[in-house]
């Protein structure tokens, strides 16, 4: 996406999720664990992007409960 790119949240189709999942203010749980695991895979790496996976992998390692 480019810089001057915007998303439009109005034309996002959401993945269905059921009533009795605990949703966070915009992940589901395992969404967010999934998000981190990505994360972290990534901040682990060597690639141009492993700094900028870092803080957003610990910011939200420390929001979500874990998963044991």
């Amino acid at each position: 996406m480019d810089d001057d790119d915007h998303v439009d949240l109005g034309e996002i189709d959401f993945a269905p999720v059921g009533y009795t999942t605990e949703r966070l203010a915009l992940l589901s749980l395992e969404e967010a664990h999934e998000l981190l695991r990505l994360l972290v895979t990534v901040a682990q790496g060597r690639g141009p992007m492993s700094a900028e996976a870092d803080r957003p992998a610990r910011e939200i390692a420390a929001r979500i409960p874990s998963e044991n």
